[in-house]
């Protein structure tokens, strides 16, 4: 399957009755993170859920099934990316937003800056990146 580059945000979401209609809430860290804004008008695709894989015995892929249903983070461990700086974080670090508005933190760096990054750390809501280059 192809994605556009003109994704803004990717979620799962129930699609529920509502009288004559049907509704699909939008979650708020969505709006919030900037990705979306309420009131404005976009295309939506729809994409069937795939099946869910056999249970086994295993727990490993027991959890691993559950997370499956959770966004995941748009970045890995070891991942390198070109990001501008576009704020500052309480703690004087530079703040970098990527796809779906996802979270990078970039120690050392200032607002406007283009740098390339290697991702150091990931969590469910942001990332850490530790700068390789200055000015790309």
């Amino acid at each position: 399957m192809e994605i556009s580059d003109k994704l803004l945000c990717l979620f799962s979401a129930e699609v529920r009755s509502d009288g004559d209609s049907y509704t699909v809430e939008i979650p708020r860290r969505e709006v919030e993170t900037g990705s979306i804004e309420a009131g404005d008008t976009y295309r939506v695709a729809l994409i069937s859920r795939e099946s869910k894989p056999e249970t086994t015995t295993d727990t490993s892929s027991a959890s691993s099934t559950t997370d499956a249903d959770e966004p995941q983070p748009p970045v890995e461990v070891g991942e390198l990316r070109y990001v501008e700086i576009e704020d500052i974080g309480k703690q004087g670090d530079g703040i970098a937003r990527v796809e779906r508005g996802y979270v990078i933190i970039v120690p050392d760096a200032e607002v406007g800056e283009r740098v390339k990054i290697e991702i150091t750390e990931v969590k469910s809501n942001f990332a850490v990146g530790e700068v390789i280059e200055e000015e790309f």
